[in-house]
């Protein structure tokens, strides 16, 4: 027989044809052996393809080990003989009804791995069968068939209802079945992070919590991730949540074990310290994370991963188990050095002694990187724990004296970090490391051991002659040391000029003359220029005190451990990244945070706590987190509905109070102020300048008719044109105060809209989604009238613009100043608070005209008692077409309380200030507070 070599990974003719007629034997036995073979070849990667239609004729059998070799071959070959797919269609929609149960999940198991477009459509039947089919088994199979399938066509899935099916496999009595279709939903919603179809509620948190208990491990991982991401009504749901989850820590499954470690982590932060219960929880937590490294190293090391999270989250869980940690001389490296760190984050004032004795043994190891990193954890434990530091200190010596190279080098690095942080404490043992200088041949040592020198120079008799040994070989030296070695030599230059001044020269001119270092050069030139010009300026800039240095340096951004703590168990609590660090695409973008501890005020679900009533202590400008009123932290994120009641035309205005409080104690307060309201500078961020001039491009109006334009001859209107000036924006919201959300922004007026024009900048490590705002109650009513649209997820270091228009249709109440703002913003890691000052002069509108009679029954409510006596002085007129007003009762005394409101349009309309400048000027007007309402109503903001 001859054979056509096709290459090791085809089949020859040979095989190929005696497989076929094996695949088409009558003899049932033979027939699966035959495609035994087939994917025996298969298997070792040669092409067998070519018997596609004659494996598909073996599908009609009864037996169910053939069938699962057919159906093993067809998921397999189905993409590349897409064609030769739809044969078998038939034969799965008979398989879905098949009285066996095994045959039944079979097909729609293999349903779910066929990935092919021009099938799936005839699947959706025999899978809507499955999912309602009265053995248990099918059931759990189908429910995963539907999330891959949804893979495949999201939008199938979701116009054949299988959606709903599977929410309602939540309620399934078995617990195989609730836990698969939380598994699929799970999985559905990581690829579709806005949908919501994990609508977790009470009642299905208990269905979930009952099946916990019945189901497999896996399926136990599946329930316990879900329950994670809900969130408990109060403090008491979610310790009965805790009570339930408990029992989960002891399973033999360690990844079991971390997905309720997770789940407790997340709801302990809604229970109160002072709880009986969090006492127990906490010691309920320890044994289950000690157990956990008793396992293979690479357990051992995914437990620690998570384990070193846990304890900079809270540390006291494992404060008592500090033993558990120290290193095993057959430990793996990558263990020893995650014990390591886990020992210095415990380390306390009680454990000191002991943790310092390990240490001190650890650093006469003979594994290099191993001894490295336990003397710098001796500097970390001295700058962590003060009581510790001179015991620390005492030890790094004792280590510099074995005159071990590598041992000695780590030491001065990390004595240079103590120095940092107790100066003018330790200075004593300077002569010891001066002792060492020859033996330093590494960067970071040499580096160290300069700044010593050139920070203690008063202290050191021959410094000059220690930093001239290491200027020989100035171009040698890495950055690092020759950056090191300038500024050290410039300190000694002001601390010992007369001895120093060649040396100084001489390293100047190395730095900018003989360097391509950009870095180098330009600190050289600086220095250079600094000492040449003003040599007191160049002492308080370079021997400038320094600030302490942290105490935990190394820990992990607060928002980022939050983050990290909701993804205990997988790949992110080993990496240390969220999951949008190194998942590429939509799924695994979804990013968590922990909620809000019972009774800190700063949950976005917390209930309404009541409002201030006029009684209470006005509200502070700038409130502190945590500290607004009870309205603010009720974060609806609707449009506000409540409204101010409307004013009628024929009202007589004086008889409303607008405000809540009465304007007589709006003024009395601003008064106390001293009358800064409106374009003041002094009142802050957010709160404009008013323009120099008005702008000339304010229209001419209508003039108004009848008595009002007889009695002011009002041509135009003296509101803010559309295009009027707008302040630059200013930080209302500082990152630090923010979790690394920094909001700048100010407010406009354009085409009879108020703005509100936000920067957002993300200056955290985590990307920042699901932002929302809303407004306490304030003096205008001032109201976002829609959402926040924040359309794109704000990355790290990203700054996104947004506008927001606002309504007046929000509730009214008094605020000090008047134009005080309380803001609440809301994003995926917490609610945020702050406060801003809005320019008065938004509240105006452009035309500035009133109703006649409005105007005139408004005016003569105003009581005679009002009437007062102002000058205004130093009026420069300008020269514009208004110029045919004249002051003439400028300096007079004003006898009719209409000369009050004239002359103060007067001066509007000469001085062409803002509207915010006609509200401050009316405010000091003694007893005219009237005359300030009369203002606002006129301009037809408030009605």
């Amino acid at each position: 027989m001859t054979f056509l070599y096709l290459g090791h990974n085809c089949a020859t003719l040979g095989e190929i044809f005696e497989l076929k007629a094996e695949l088409n034997s009558d003899k049932k036995e033979k027939k699966k052996e035959a495609v035994k073979k087939v994917i025996a070849s298969m298997t070792v990667g040669k092409d067998v393809s070519a018997l596609f239609p004659d494996v598909v004729n073996c599908m009609q059998t009864d037996n169910l080990e053939l069938k699962k070799l057919v159906y093993l071959y067809l998921m397999n070959y189905a993409k590349s003989q897409p064609d030769m797919a739809i044969m078998a269609v038939n034969t799965f929609v008979k398989d879905c009804e098949d009285p066996n149960p095994l045959i039944r999940a079979l097909a729609v198991r293999t349903m779910g791995c066929i990935r092919v477009d021009k099938i799936t459509e005839y699947l959706c039947e025999p899978l809507r069968k499955c999912l309602k089919d009265e053995d248990p088994y099918v059931r759990k199979t189908a429910a995963v068939c539907v999330a891959k399938l949804h893979d495949i066509n999201a939008q199938l899935v979701e116009d054949q209802g299988f959606l709903d099916t599977l929410k309602d496999l939540i309620s399934d009595s078995n617990p195989m079945v609730v836990a698969n279709a939380v598994a699929a939903l799970s999985e559905i919603a990581e690829s579709h992070p806005n949908s919501n179809l994990l609508d977790l509620n009470p009642q299905t948190i208990n269905k979930l919590l009952t099946a916990l208990n019945e189901c497999t491990e896996w399926g136990q991982i599946f329930i316990l991730d879900c329950l994670a991401n809900y969130m408990p009504r109060d403090d008491r749901e979610s310790q009965s949540i805790c009570e339930r989850v408990t029992p989960r820590l002891s399973h033999a499954n360690s990844a079991v074990v971390l997905s309720a470690v997770k789940v407790l982590m997340k709801f302990m932060e809604m229970l109160p310290k002072d709880l009986d219960y969090y006492g127990t929880l906490l010691k309920k937590l320890a044994p289950p994370l000690v157990t956990l490294l008793s396992a293979e190293a690479e357990l051992q090391y995914v437990a620690l991963r998570n384990i070193n999270l846990i304890v900079q989250k809270r540390p006291e869980i494992l404060k008592h188990e500090m033993k558990v940690f120290f290193v095993k001389y057959n430990d793996p490296i990558y263990v020893k050095l995650e014990k390591l760190d886990i020992m210095i984050r415990l380390a306390s004032q009680a454990n000191i002694a002991q943790v310092l004795a390990e240490l001190k043994e650890y650093a006469t190891e003979v594994d290099v990187d191993f001894v490295r990193k336990a003397v710098r954890a001796i500097g970390r434990c001295a700058i962590k724990v003060e009581q510790s530091a001179e015991r620390c200190v005492s030890t790094l010596l004792d280590l510099i004296q074995t005159k071990v190279n590598y041992v000695v080098q780590e030491a001065i690095v990390v004595i240079k970090d103590i120095f940092r942080k107790y100066p003018n404490k330790y200075e004593s043992v300077i002569a010891t490391l001066c002792e060492n200088l020859d033996s330093l041949d590494e960067p970071e040592a040499r580096a160290a051991m300069i700044w010593i020198v050139g920070e203690y120079a008063e202290r050191i008799d021959n410094a000059d002659e220690l930093l001239e040994s290491f200027l020989e070989g100035f171009h040698d030296e890495s950055t690092q040391v020759q950056l090191q070695l300038l500024t050290a030599i410039v300190k000694l230059f002001l601390k010992k000029p007369t001895e120093t001044q060649e040396l100084v020269q001489q390293v100047l001119s190395l730095a900018t003359q003989d360097s391509d270092n950009p870095d180098l050069r330009d600190r050289g030139y600086i220095y250079w220029r600094l000492l040449s010009t003003d040599p007191v300026a160049a002492k308080e800039v370079v021997l400038a005190e320094k600030p302490l240095i942290s105490e935990e340096t190394d820990l992990i951004e607060p928002t980022l451990l939050e983050e990290l703590i909701c993804h205990i168990g997988t790949l992110a609590s080993v990496y240390h990244k969220p999951p949008s660090a190194f998942v590429e695409g939509s799924r695994g973008v979804q990013h968590k945070r922990l909620p809000a501890r019972a009774g800190s005020g700063e949950s976005a679900e917390s209930p309404d706590v009541g409002h201030s009533g006029p009684s209470e202590a006005p509200p502070a400008v700038i409130p502190s987190q945590g500290d607004l009123l009870g309205d603010l932290l009720n974060l609806d994120l609707a449009p506000p509905t409540v409204t101010v009641p409307s004013v009628q035309p024929s009202m007589q205005m004086g008889a409303m109070d607008l405000l809540g409080g009465g304007l007589d104690s709006l003024v009395c307060s601003s008064r106390a102020l001293g009358g800064d309201i409106g374009g003041s500078p002094s009142m802050g961020a957010g709160l404009g300048a008013a323009p120099a001039a008005m702008p000339a491009s304010l229209g001419s109006a209508p003039t108004v008719g009848g008595g009002l334009g007889d009695l002011f001859d009002l041509g135009g209107g003296v509101g803010m044109p559309t295009g009027s000036y707008v302040a630059p924006k200013t930080v209302w919201l500082l990152a630090m105060k923010a979790k690394g959300l920094e909001i700048s922004g100010t407010f406009a007026r354009r085409g009879g809209i108020i703005q509100m024009d936000l920067s957002l900048t993300n200056k955290a490590m985590s990307v920042m989604t699901d932002f929302a705002i809303q407004f306490n109650r304030n003096s205008f009513g001032l109201a976002p009238a829609g959402p926040m649209q924040v359309l794109t997820p704000l990355s790290p270091n990203q700054t996104i613009d947004v506008s927001l228009p606002l309504s007046m249709s929000g509730p009214v109440m008094k605020m000090e100043p008047l134009n005080n703002l309380q803001v609440a913003v809301k994003n995926n890691i917490d609610v945020f608070y702050f406060s801003c000052q809005y320019p008065l002069s938004l509240l105006f509108v452009e035309d500035g005209k009133m109703d006649r009679q409005v105007f005139l029954a408004t005016w003569k409510d105003i009581p005679n008692d009002n009437e007062a006596q102002f000058q205004i002085k130093d009026i420069h007129l300008n020269s514009g077409n208004r110029n045919k007003y004249v002051l003439d009762r400028v300096l007079q005394n004003y006898s009719k309380k209409t000369n009050v409101f004239r002359d103060c349009m007067q001066k509007q309309m000469y001085d062409s200030t803002s509207v915010d400048s006609l509200v401050h000027d009316s405010l000091l007007l003694k007893g005219s507070y009237d005359a300030i309402l009369k203002i606002i109503i006129w301009c037809n903001r408030i009605c």
